[in-house]
């Protein structure tokens, strides 16, 4: 680690279900740090199981930043997360502790780490009212392949459902006539602040991710996704947890358009599609070192190598 004023920052990303968040608890309990989460739906409350938020047991004691804060019906923007974060960030430095930021929203985890300076961007509500309207009308894969049809890049980082998020990305890419990624290597104004290690968790056998994915599918609904998206559904909140997949899903089942057996499919359906999404976002930064724990005999060994590596760029 390099010896300046910059603070020292492990960022553990990767596809859901890779295993982030067992991984960087572990790092916490090596190095003394706290997890700040990266994470677009885990930010909000209620939304638990869906999001797979780690429980008290998965946290093992360490504290974790930038979960729960949030009512599902307040917006919330990347330049938002960006402030907070870096305040938790700061705040976790000064108490001596390491900044472990986990999640696989790579847009939240760029932004911060290359310190992208956001500026406010033109809108046109007519233009953002027609967007939404060709979203309902033809559904949000539609309105997301427009999207993904101006910037792929931007597409990744977005899930379909999203439709807030996915109206904004046009709007910026149609008022500035940039893309995304264009957008954000002219922001990088300022140098980061952080000296960052950049790890990504993946799996050589994509098969092997895909079960992992499948089986935490099954795991959410022991933990009582249909009670939580039951209540969901209830209280209003389902225009917002529709945009974290298995909550769309199951107000299907829930509202008896389709079997159970069927809705679980789906989820884990769109839970590969996102994965994907996830690893093309993260694929194109040469800076991440990927870690694969498929190329161990077991989960020790790839920890016991971990911590190694951790160790040598703490000491450098």
């Amino acid at each position: 680690m390099e010896n300046n004023k910059k603070i020292p920052l492990v960022v553990v990303a990767g596809p859901t279900a890779s295993g982030k968040t067992e991984a960087a608890v572990r790092i916490c309990q090596w190095f003394d740090g706290e997890v700040v989460s990266a994470d677009s739906m885990q930010i909000y409350r209620y939304l638990s199981v869906g999001t797979a938020k780690p429980d008290d047991a998965e946290k093992e004691g360490i504290p974790h930043h930038l979960m729960d804060f949030l009512e599902p019906s307040e917006p919330f923007s990347v330049a938002e997360y960006v402030h907070l974060a870096k305040e938790a960030i700061a705040n976790i430095h000064s108490r001596g502790k390491l900044p472990v930021l986990v999640g696989g929203t790579g847009l939240y985890i760029d932004s911060l780490v290359y310190n992208i300076q956001f500026s406010p961007s033109e809108s046109d509500p007519a233009r953002r009212e027609e967007l939404h309207q060709y979203a309902a009308q033809k559904g949000n894969e539609a309105l997301w392949q427009l999207l993904n049809e101006k910037d792929p890049e931007a597409a990744a980082a977005i899930h379909p459902n999203n439709v807030g998020r996915v109206v904004r990305a046009i709007e910026m890419i149609e008022s500035s006539g940039k893309t995304k990624t264009e957008q954000m290597a002219q922001s990088r104004r300022e140098p980061s602040p952080y000296n960052t290690l950049y790890l990504a968790l993946n799996y050589r056998d994509r098969q092997t991710l895909y079960e992992r994915i499948n089986l935490r599918v099954y795991a959410m609904l022991e933990k009582g996704l249909e009670q939580e998206a039951r209540w969901l559904l209830e209280q209003g909140y389902a225009p917002t947890a529709a945009q974290a997949i298995g909550y769309k899903e199951m107000f299907g089942y829930l509202r008896g358009e389709e079997s159970l057996e069927q809705a679980v499919e789906k989820i884990q359906q769109g839970s590969r599609r996102y994965a994907k999404r996830q690893l093309t976002w993260f694929r194109r930064n040469e800076e991440i070192q990927w870690l694969y724990p498929d190329d161990y005999a077991s989960k020790e060994e790839f920890y016991a190598q971990l911590r190694k590596q951790l160790s040598q760029w703490i000491d450098l």
